[in-house]
């Protein structure tokens, strides 16, 4: 536009010009080495218009040339972009439906044409994985690594290829140096427990608890039975590495509210009992059930090796006046006294245990205290009832 105007004003103050001095056009020489060029003003105002108004045209042609070259590159282009879009949306659906080899044929083939490369060497690296091919899984993620801001996806996808191989030495390596970068990304917290779970690192896996509850990755009945495991499993391993003395230190330790849970009561009560502190057990055990009456605790009690039972039969048999259907009461009471040779009141215990619930245990002792009776025959149905449980 700013060209024409140019040329408009030329021309019009040329004629502007040759009107004013109509008839006396003036005289131009110009002479170049041996030649010598004669014009008259007009002729050359006339000549220098022209002359623009080509370079105008020369310079309009060669940008229009040059713009039609770069749409027909960028036509290509685009397509060769869709093609491979289509392809890789081809790649998720046969990766979603099992179809690996397929997957990653699709996901790597315009792989270079994709505006989002990163998203197809993902795609074509869980493929290998569900083909079994490692070096080709490890390929792809290498490629998948050199794209721009590609970091946090691969090392994820790379984490969840590891806990599937169930190589949760290495998922702990790959998520440790992730959490230092990326503390508080829900997914990498969500690995993380898995992994401290199954390596059974519980200090630790405490210690994440509050960042996966404030990242909502569990909720309040999963925190609870996560910190019920947690504390479980550090009371093996303070029994394993410190002997029953450092792990009643370690339970005196803990929080009035944990030490309440009858959960690990029964995890402490029975790292005692495989400690041969059958005494400090049975202890822990008649103090817990008179504050919180709770069956799992009961069928300890015949577990431990006590030098005196007498005090545990007195003790069951004061919990069975105070409740008479207490199933679990009268299965430890039977146990106790089929270990003494008692073997009709072992039966009659049994019997009303079994009369409140079903249990395969207490079936296989009633026969046993009916054998030692030399009633076969009441033995034998007995048996089959249990086998009866036990197919179903």
């Amino acid at each position: 536009m700013f060209r024409i105007i140019f040329l408009f004003v030329v021309l019009g103050a040329g004629l502007f010009v040759g009107s004013q001095y109509s008839g006396q056009q003036g005289y131009v020489l110009i002479s170049i080495a041996n030649k010598t060029i004669e014009m008259s003003v007009t002729t050359l105002v006339i000549f220098v218009i022209a002359a623009l108004a080509g370079l105008f045209l020369l310079e309009f042609l060669i940008k229009r040339a040059l713009y039609a070259s770069s749409a027909t590159w960028n036509y290509f282009s685009v397509r060769k972009m869709r093609h491979s879009r289509r392809l890789t949306n081809e790649a998720i659906v046969k990766l979603l439906e099992g179809d690996f080899k397929q997957a990653e044929k699709k996901a790597t083939r315009w792989a270079n044409h994709h505006d989002m490369p990163l998203l197809c060497y993902l795609v074509a690296s869980e493929a290998a994985q569900g083909l079994g091919d490692a070096t080709k899984r490890d390929k792809y993620l290498e490629l998948a690594s050199q794209q721009e801001n590609s970091r946090l996806a691969v090392e994820l996808t790379r984490a969840k290829q590891q806990i599937r191989e169930a190589d949760y030495t290495a998922a702990f390596d790959t998520l440790s140096s992730l959490k230092s970068s990326y503390p508080n990304n829900a997914i990498v917290l969500n690995l993380l427990k898995t992994v401290y779970v199954e390596l059974k690192l519980w200090q630790p896996l405490l210690d994440l608890l509050p960042a996966l509850d404030k990242s909502n990755v569990i909720g309040t009945d999963e925190q609870a039975k996560l910190t019920q495991r947690a504390q479980c499993g550090l009371l093996t391993e303070v029994a394993e590495q410190k002997g029953s003395e450092g792990l009643i230190a370690h339970w005196n330790s803990l929080s009035r509210k944990m030490k309440n849970d009858s959960h690990l009561v029964e995890c402490f009560a029975k790292q005692l009992i495989a400690l041969k502190a059958d005494n400090e057990a049975f202890t822990l055990v008649k103090e817990n059930i008179k504050k919180h009456p709770n069956s799992r605790l009961y069928a300890l009690l015949p577990e431990m090796n006590l030098a005196d039972s007498h005090p545990a039969v007195v003790f069951l048999e004061e919990a069975l006046r105070k409740d008479g259907n207490n199933a679990e009461a009268h299965s430890a009471l039977a146990q106790f006294y089929l270990r003494n040779e008692k073997w009709a009141e072992a039966q009659q215990h049994f019997e009303k245990a079994l009369t409140v619930r079903s249990n395969v245990s207490d079936y296989a002792y009633l026969a046993d205290a009916l054998e030692k009776q030399n009633l076969t025959k009441a033995a034998h149905e007995v048996s089959r009832k249990a086998l009866t449980l036990v197919q179903e």
